[in-house]
């Protein structure tokens, strides 16, 4: 039997088992249920015949990273089969998702209830299906007594929705890795292949005023009126980056992007009648894949302190969140080749390469440890948000893909 065979028969066991990922509530932040999980994918990877680390990140490092989140453990799960191949393919995906928010279809947003095809809930498509499409195509390998082109290593890893720092950035720098090749579990899906992704920067401002009673605001400094011409400034450069773009190798002219706002809130003490004395918003500002997060966060920090001077008693504070790094690679060598010629030979149809709008955990493999690094998992809809879900199909395909890919490639 093949291992597309025996994926075909097993897609029912794929599912269950996916609706147990589901059904681990791993909501980031604050990180719920991690040591559960990794205890389920680690025993799963062990009973596979896998050599396997669970490796808890040190209290001592999530304390300077994470000094409010203690109370919730950070683990990795790394595994490697040994198959006595001279060069090794590292599958990465993480656990990891975000809350949940709205009425769902099925009610429960983490039930994995099966309609019509698809399987609905948070995570089965960012990124729990694609941990399922991985343990599976091993399993399909292993069944059938497929002996893989490749030594395996697998990574499931924690915090991708935040910074990855304690996630797959640990792995990476200490996790003593044997990778030649790495392919992460998402940003490619259907008939494309990610090669690359965009970085982000995300920054929040503060801006001070002064309060004052509301019958005299004239005493105090509105620090939301501040905050508005602020804002409204930043028109101007949003059209300075409309001005940056990037080509795709699939032709998808791409353009850097500027989000205002997703959180922004008062200071303390406001009141209806209390002219505001504090404000604040967030920026979410987007990098291509031939940026830097340091040339970005220099010039938008530029752009705010010279738009702040130009308005009257607009004082600011801008605060480093967080940034992830973009990376691009283009698709010319024997390994993106090859796995193009994987997902075309399963779903049948011509392959494509891709850039990412979001990002991901790629530039980890790709910039720090200089690997060929690629994107693809079975993706799905509705990413963070309401009534996610992945399609059957597609989650044994990209199972069907990863095995096909460890015993047609010969790198």
């Amino acid at each position: 039997m093949t291992p597309a065979r025996y994926l075909d028969q097993h897609q029912a066991d794929l599912v269950r088992f996916l609706q147990r990922l589901v059904r681990l509530r791993t909501v980031n932040p604050p990180g719920e249920n991690y040591g559960p999980i990794t205890t389920l994918l680690a025993d799963t990877l062990r009973d596979l015949g896998l050599q396997v680390r669970r490796v808890p990140i040190p209290r001592s490092l999530q304390r300077i990273t994470q000094p409010d989140l203690l109370g919730y453990p950070r683990y990795n799960v790394i595994a490697f089969w040994d198959a006595g191949a001279k060069k090794t393919v590292h599958l990465n995906a993480h656990y990891d998702v975000v809350p949940v928010s709205g009425t769902w279809r099925h009610g429960n947003p983490f039930s994995g209830t099966v309609d019509q095809g698809w399987i609905y809930g948070r995570g089965t498509s960012d990124m729990k299906g694609a941990i399922a499409s991985i343990v599976f195509a091993l399993k399909a390998l292993k069944a059938t007594g497929t002996k893989p082109n490749f030594n395996l290593e697998v990574s499931f890893t924690a915090d991708e929705e935040t910074d990855s720092t304690l996630g797959t950035g640990w792995v990476t720098s200490r996790g003593k890795l044997r990778a030649d090749y790495a392919i992460v579990g998402e940003g490619g899906e259907g008939d494309a292949v990610c090669c690359g992704h965009n970085g982000v920067v995300w920054l929040n401002v503060r801006v001070h005023g002064r309060a004052a009673h509301g019958s005299i605001p004239h005493r105090g400094v509105n620090a939301l009126e501040k905050m508005s011409a602020l804002v409204l400034a930043l028109d101007g450069y949003k059209k300075i980056l409309a001005k940056k773009k990037f080509r795709t190798p699939e032709g998808k002219v791409m353009v850097t992007t500027l989000n205002l706002g997703g959180v922004f809130a008062s200071g303390e003490g406001g009141k209806i009648n209390t002219v505001p004395a504090a404000a604040s918003f967030s920026i979410d500002r987007r990098l291509l894949p031939t940026e830097t997060v340091a040339a970005a966060e220099r010039d938008l920090r530029a752009f705010l302190k010279k738009a702040a001077s130009k308005i009257p008693q607009c004082r600011i504070t801008i605060e480093k969140v967080s940034d992830n790094h973009p990376s691009f690679s283009p698709p010319v060598s024997p390994f993106a080749a090859a796995l193009r010629r994987s997902v075309a030979r399963v779903r049948r149809r011509p392959a494509k390469f891709c850039v990412s709008t979001g990002f991901n955990d790629m530039h980890f493999f790709a910039n720090e440890l200089r690997l060929p690094t690629l994107g693809y998992g079975p993706g799905g809809q509705n990413y963070h948000a309401v009534d996610e879900r992945a399609r059957l199909k597609d989650l044994v395909e990209a199972a069907a893909i990863y095995a096909d890919l460890l015993t047609t490639f010969v790198g």
